[in-house]
């Protein structure tokens, strides 16, 4: 009885939903009679003339990758149409160039965020993003020669972006960055719509793009494989950092830099003199990034308060990033804190703007990371910034794509369990691990000068015919 009359004001509510969205759109569109049919796309007759869009249903200032395409097209002097939220500050390549130019999707309402009613939640977002996304693509913006897009979330993004290409005769190009229902399946709740999204995922995937990207070898495979059988080109393009990530060697510039930061100022001597490692890692505070992980192992790492030979060097963790996850996570930091389980550590977290982390990177001892890969083919981007930087890593491991980008040994050290990563913090962050962590920082540096734009050119500025050559 009870889920008979839940489902029913469900259902009701979808109505009223889909009647306020379609009374919205049908006044536009009266209002405007000589704008119902949209433009087509015309190639330009100068190049600087044309307009390729990339689309974020997400946060633009959080898509680091998405960022980047934006970046490269314009330094090949095409005109940039950034389609998503605008929640936090773009990359500053990204502002103030006459040939790039926002279109902010109208931002959710907050009761989603609340996290109420979930049943209702969701489809009110699947709505709000369909109607927000097609008026952006088919109205808003320039018809373009190209719509770069990522993946995830494919609903409603792939079949939005597969009408709007037919109407204005664009062509696509989808960034695979991982599966969308991979990631659901991380959820709980969600998991019973898993099948659902793998069906429309794999259906429309095999058939939106006039190309894709892969953001790894592995996934290529995948893509090209029975498992998704995509029928247009496939291209591997690994994350590479940009020129704002580059490593800091000069001791003076990096306790100047660690002077100013707040979060460090206090120990900045310190860490310069290595009597405080400085350990970052950035999280998106999501279910394929256990924090956990890494508070367990700072809990076992944790120094005794009386010196001794056991005595271990003092860690100052920052945490950058937000997330869902956050909340919760810092109350069980404080209360670790307050239950004297973390002598000798510190853990403060941050948000900074694009520089700000590329200079913490820099000065940093060791990053980590926590990814793992719910898919098992796609790689933290978090790790190549890093390597840009010069930062060596500890990172999650037990993932098929992990070798692809960190090499054991070389530039970083693979852990899965707590107890593992509690060891490679001991052995490296101490003492006698000061030559193996020099090793690894040089591995680092190596990794990393393959940049970006290298990458770019020769894999996705060939597809969209910004570069010429094959």
């Amino acid at each position: 009885m009870w889920l008979s009359f839940l489902l029913s004001v469900v259902a009701g509510a979808l109505c009223v939903i889909s009647l306020r969205y379609l009374v919205t759109f049908t006044s536009w569109l009266a209002s405007k009679p000589r704008d119902i049919v949209p433009t087509r796309y015309v190639p330009a007759a100068n190049p600087e003339d044309e307009h390729i869009q990339i689309l974020v249903v997400g946060d633009i200032g959080r898509s680091p990758r998405m960022q980047y395409h934006g970046i490269s097209v314009a330094k090949h002097g095409r005109k940039v149409d950034l389609i998503g939220y605008k929640e936090t500050a773009r990359h500053p390549e990204l502002i103030g160039k006459p040939n790039v130019a926002l279109y902010p999707l109208s931002p959710q309402p907050e009761w989603i965020a609340w996290g109420t009613l979930p049943l209702l939640a969701i489809p009110y977002k699947v709505f709000h993003q369909f109607f927000t996304l097609f008026y952006a693509l088919v109205y808003a913006t320039p018809p373009a020669q190209w719509i770069i897009i990522q993946n995830p979330p494919s609903i409603p993004t792939f079949h939005v972006v597969m009408f709007a290409a037919w109407l204005r005769g664009s062509k696509v190009l989808v960034d695979w960055h991982n599966y969308g229902h991979t990631l659901l399946r991380e959820t709980l709740l969600f998991k019973p719509l898993v099948p659902l999204y793998r069906w429309y995922e794999k259906g429309f995937g095999r058939r939106l793009g006039d190309a894709n990207l892969a953001v790894t070898d592995a996934m290529n495979r995948q893509l090209k494989g029975p498992k998704f059988s995509v029928k247009s080109p496939v291209y591997t393009l690994h994350d590479r950092p940009a020129g704002i990530f580059q490593p800091i060697i000069s001791k003076q510039a990096r306790l100047e830099f660690l002077s100013r930061l707040p979060e460090t100022k206090t120990d900045a001597k310190s860490i310069v003199e290595g009597k405080v490692r400085l350990l970052v890692s950035s999280t998106s505070w999501t279910p394929d990034e256990d924090f956990g992980l890494l508070l367990d192992a700072l809990m076992k790492y944790a120094v005794p308060t009386s010196p001794g030979p056991n005595r271990r060097t003092p860690i100052l963790a920052i945490i950058t990033g937000k997330g869902p996850q956050k909340q919760p996570y810092m109350d069980k930091i404080k209360e670790l804190e307050g239950q004297g389980r973390l002598p000798g550590i510190r853990i403060l977290t941050a948000w900074l703007s694009t520089r700000g982390y590329a200079s913490l990177l820099a000065c940093a001892d060791l990053g980590v990371s926590l990814h793992k890969s719910s898919s098992g083919v796609d790689l933290p981007m978090k790790v190549v910034d890093m390597f840009g930087a010069g930062l060596p890593v500890a990172a999650y491991s037990a993932f098929e794509s992990f070798g692809e980008l960190v090499k054991e040994g070389q530039n970083g050290r693979g852990f899965v369990t707590a107890d593992q990563l509690t060891e490679v913090l001991a052995r490296l962050l101490g003492v006698h691990g000061a030559t193996e962590l020099a090793q690894l920082k040089e591995g680092a540096i190596s990794e990393g000068k393959l940049r970006w734009d290298e990458e770019w050119d020769r894999v996705v500025g060939r597809v969209i015919g910004v570069v010429k050559g094959h």
